[in-house]
């Protein structure tokens, strides 16, 4: 990727756009409305990861190219759709002890719920462009997002119910801290499609904007949220919120807010505090991943 726009990444279902500091990751099979593979799951991890560790990248935007955002699993790929071994019979020690095992990792691991981990441990805020349907994995993936902006055209579905499986991509965490416990149920039970008006009065989308409109609203949060910010302190806050809020006490959030504290006020935190003193807008000079402080990353 470069700050010119080019795309320096190979990917074969993704298309990348770096302009400005905001990375428009595109999903790209339009003819397939966009339907989720494990190929496409590899490489979305992929994409994530690369956004993590590249300091041009101030925020990152996720769409999908033509009328949809991501029509769900593609059910007609050969064998088993979802990428897993059949013969193998996994249980919960397997998951915890052999976790990393190639084996589990290939054969057994939600493809979405890595990606879902991926969105999570990124360093940069994340917003999602809804662009048309978006259902199961479709919808799943965008949980971990920092941000949903729907056009009105977008349908937003749980629907797993009406395929006999469960919610994946770590929704079952996500989707509750979104809308609570009884809505994420309903939507997850009855497996109905979502307008685009409906998801943002339960607040699960902050905004709904006209098809034609959708982009740009989500450049310019993209820019509020990371434009002349320090990206380490951007890159702690995001971590904090999100792991801080799952704590079972404050005692928590003070240990880690304080070493976070510590280690900004002595980097950009002196930029931030003489610029606010002289009035003038602060030269923030950190990047991430090379700046970030020795304690990070902490309890996942």
């Amino acid at each position: 990727m470069s700050s010119d726009g080019a795309d320096t990444t190979t990917f074969s279902l993704l298309r990348t756009d770096l302009r400005d500091g905001v990375l428009t990751i595109t999903l790209d099979p339009p003819s397939a409305l966009n339907a989720f593979t494990v190929e496409m799951g590899t490489e979305l991890v992929r994409a994530f990861e690369a956004a993590s560790a590249d300091d041009e990248v101030g925020a990152v935007i996720v769409t999908g190219a033509g009328r949809a955002f991501c029509a769900g699993m593609d059910l007609t790929a050969e064998g088993n759709v979802f990428g897993l071994d059949e013969g193998l019979r996994p249980d919960m020690e397997d998951m915890v002890s052999r976790r990393e095992d190639p084996e589990v990792q290939s054969g057994v691991a939600d493809s979405g719920g890595k990606v879902s981990l991926a969105v999570y441990a990124c360093t940069k805020p994340v917003i999602a462009a809804i662009n048309g349907p978006a259902v199961g994995i479709g919808a799943t993936m965008t949980l971990p997002m920092d941000f949903r902006i729907a056009s009105r055209s977008a349908r937003i579905g749980f629907v797993f119910s009406r395929l006999g499986i469960v919610p994946e991509a770590c929704s079952t965490w996500f989707l509750p801290r979104l809308v609570g416990v009884s809505r994420a149920l309903e939507w997850c039970f009855s497996g109905e499609i979502l307008t685009a008006d409906e998801a943002r009065d339960a607040g699960l989308v902050r905004d709904v904007v006209d098809d034609d409109e959708l982009l740009d609203t989500a450049h310019r949060l993209a820019r509020k949220v990371s434009s002349g910010k320090s990206r380490v302190g951007i890159a702690l806050t995001r971590q904090m919120i999100y792991r801080n809020s799952a704590e079972r006490s404050p005692s928590a959030a003070h240990s880690v807010e304080s070493l976070a504290v510590f280690y900004t006020s002595i980097g950009d935190g002196k930029e931030g505090v003489q610029a606010f003193l002289e009035k003038r807008e602060p030269a923030f000079r950190s990047s991430v991943p090379e700046d970030l402080p020795p304690f990070y990353p902490w309890q996942r």
